[in-house]
């Protein structure tokens, strides 16, 4: 099925104009649409439908929440990460064992980013409402890679994971050691929103940057690795988990 979103120009999901792609791909997933160029009454710029970043739902209102600029990410998180740092040192994690659980945390957002990305990012139910939900959660970023205002987690989204996970690592962790290891966790995310912004929309040069960059955007656009090359901030786990060249036949 996942193939099927990626295949031939006959599909619903890869029509050449960017207006008919839009179109098509918002009727098959079931999405009610007004038309691409519609202004919103919300008349800031990065909130109005465009070419570059169109039109996902009738309401102007919901429309504007589905559009996030990227700088939403580090002002919200970093001062995040600081807080829930300074929360596990207050509570008596010294300051050692807080930058080793810290680092740690790092790590584990490297692993949940490729695991995301590779399971629940990539999963299109064989349903109904499959194809609709794989558009929405990430299929959306496929087809209209070049929309800069789709390419970071809207802030209602990394607020409700945050509680999500914030819970899942108190279980996993307790009340004291989960402060610095969410703190790492949290700041590994914010680099890689910030990073996956930087890979479609800058212009960086440093050597390491461009590899990075190079592994992604052939995950995109080349079809012999769109079900592999699942790392954005890191190609670690793919080369842990065998997901950097497909497998010989």
């Amino acid at each position: 099925m996942h193939g099927a979103l990626h295949g031939g120009e006959g599909q619903a999901y890869l029509l050449r104009t960017a207006s008919g792609e839009v179109r098509s791909t918002l009727r098959t997933c079931g999405v009610p649409m007004v038309g691409v160029g519609r202004r919103s009454s919300l008349e800031t710029p990065m909130m109005r439908a465009s070419e570059q970043s169109p039109r996902m739902f009738q309401s102007d209102f919901i429309d504007l929440f589905s559009r996030t600029p990227w700088w939403t990410v580090p002002l919200l998180w970093i001062p995040g990460t600081i807080a829930f740092f300074a929360i596990g040192l207050h509570r008596g994690v010294g300051v050692v064992p807080s930058i080793g659980l810290w680092l740690t945390g790092y790590v584990l957002w490297g692993l949940t980013e490729y695991v995301l990305h590779r399971t629940a990012f990539h999963w299109v139910p064989d349903t109904s409402w499959g194809e609709r939900y794989h558009f929405f959660v990430h299929g959306v970023h496929h087809q209209w890679h070049w929309d800069k205002y789709r390419l970071v987690m809207p802030p209602a989204v990394s607020l409700t994971l945050c509680v999500v996970f914030m819970a899942l690592f108190r279980a996993a962790f307790g009340p004291l050691l989960m402060w610095p290891l969410f703190s790492g966790f949290v700041f590994g995310y914010c680099v890689y929103d910030c990073m996956h912004y930087a890979q479609h929309h800058s212009r960086i040069r440093w050597k390491w940057f461009v590899k990075l960059k190079a592994h992604h955007m052939s995950h995109h656009h080349n079809k012999k690795y769109q079900d592999l090359r699942f790392g954005v901030s890191t190609m670690f786990w793919d080369r842990v988990f065998g997901t950097m060249e497909p497998r010989e036949r």
